[in-house]
């Protein structure tokens, strides 16, 4: 941590800072649905405003491969405004001289919302063109996104190579916490997985086995551990593509430290009302599929993670948006809640999971970023973070 530059070390008093928030949020109605990941973005902002900076900040919304009216930063601009009690200029375009004189003409605590950085094509190519001119907006760059700091983008890498860099306090935590798991966690150390697809997880599954005490794996993605085990899954969803490789991490060395559901919660269609009952994992009846671990396999989970010294938690047990099947992840939401460890819950279904169990403020840190806790736990050196590197001591 000693090598990452933050906010501590930045004079930005009568300066002009652009911050790369991640307000990648759900719009419905154009109205932000879950507001979780702007009011992370406020201590940031803030602190900002309090040492006389005045604030740009930029996002991507979506991903529009083009100018797209359903994804405008508007509806995120506006309740940027409520909840962080400041005025808000909302720009319609990402960089470029009207982003420019709205950022110079901004006075007090008003913060500039610049669009959709997905509406330039050269935000995902980091064209040395978008990122020339997002760093013509401002004298200092805050990556405050985690979520996107796995990404090199224009409005991620580009402008911190252009600019004198840090990490906002967002991001600044996400590295602290997710280090304090890779570096020498508390023991035991136990993981949970769960989630639809077992490929999405499989790099950090055989990344993490031989640094844990535990890994128990739930929702969709068990059903390919069993099927690789050879037993009867039904309907459920498999990655056949997968099964092999699957279970050569199974057989291999770290295997026997994998936890799989004794039971599970099966239904007769993938549905919120479809008949459903419990019954062993190793005889799934034809036509049927798994939707949920079963209460044998929540207890046995919740074991593992009672007297864990570490946790690490990503992706729900099951279809936990149908209460038929929110068992397995409010199960494993209050063991988490109960646990005296170190307790990290990372992924956009995780976390909304335990803020609707309302265990939020239970564990030591929710993560605003799956894919890029995922690759930072997988041993990857992220674009985002290892660019802010240069300007340490800087």
């Amino acid at each position: 941590m000693s090598s990452l530059p933050t906010l501590d070390g930045l004079d930005v008093a009568e300066a002009r800072v652009l911050v790369r928030a991640d307000l990648n949020v759900p719009i419905d109605g154009g109205v932000v649905g879950d507001d979780f990941r702007i009011r992370a973005s406020l201590p940031t902002i803030h602190e900002l405003q309090e040492r006389g900076a005045t604030v740009a900040v930029c996002s991507h919304l979506g991903r529009p491969k083009s100018p797209d009216p359903a994804f405008r930063m508007d509806p995120v601009a506006a309740r940027l405004a409520e909840l962080g009690g400041f005025p808000v200029v909302k720009v319609d375009s990402v960089a470029g001289e009207d982003a420019r004189e709205a950022v110079e003409s901004a006075t007090g605590r008003t913060v500039v919302v610049l669009e959709n950085t997905r509406f330039e094509v050269g935000e995902t190519t980091n064209d040395p063109g978008l990122s020339d001119a997002l760093a013509a907006l401002a004298d200092f760059f805050v990556l405050d996104a985690f979520g996107s700091a796995h990404r090199a983008h224009a409005s991620t890498v580009g402008v911190a190579e252009r600019l004198p860099s840090a990490a906002g306090r967002l991001l600044e935590a996400e590295v602290v916490a997710l280090s304090r798991l890779l570096a020498d966690p508390d023991r035991p150390y136990v993981v949970v997985l769960g989630g639809a697809k077992i490929s999405d997880k499989l790099a950090v599954m055989a990344h993490l086995l031989p640094k844990v005490d535990r890994m128990a794996v739930g929702g969709g993605m068990c059903f390919t551990l069993l099927a690789a085990r050879g037993y009867e899954v039904g309907d459920s969803l498999v990655e056949e593509s997968m099964i092999d490789e699957v279970g050569r991490l199974l057989d291999s060395e770290g295997g026997s430290k994998v936890l799989l559901p004794t039971d599970v919660v099966v239904a007769d269609g993938f549905s919120a009302d479809a008949a459903h009952r419990v019954v062993p994992a190793d005889a799934i009846p034809a036509g049927w599929m798994g939707l949920d671990i079963g209460p044998d396999t929540v207890a046995a989970f919740s074991v593992a993670v009672a007297d864990a010294g570490s946790v690490f938690w990503n992706g729900p047990m099951g279809v936990f948006e149908w209460e038929a099947f929110r068992a397995g992840t409010q199960g494993v939401a209050t063991a988490l809640a109960a646990c005296d460890g170190f307790t990290v819950v990372g992924g956009g279904d995780s976390v909304a999971a335990i803020r609707m169990m309302g265990a939020e403020s239970t564990v030591s840190h929710v993560s605003s970023g799956g894919g890029a806790g995922l690759e930072m736990l997988e041993g990857r050196d992220l674009p985002g973070v290892a660019v802010l590197r240069m300007w340490a001591g800087a």
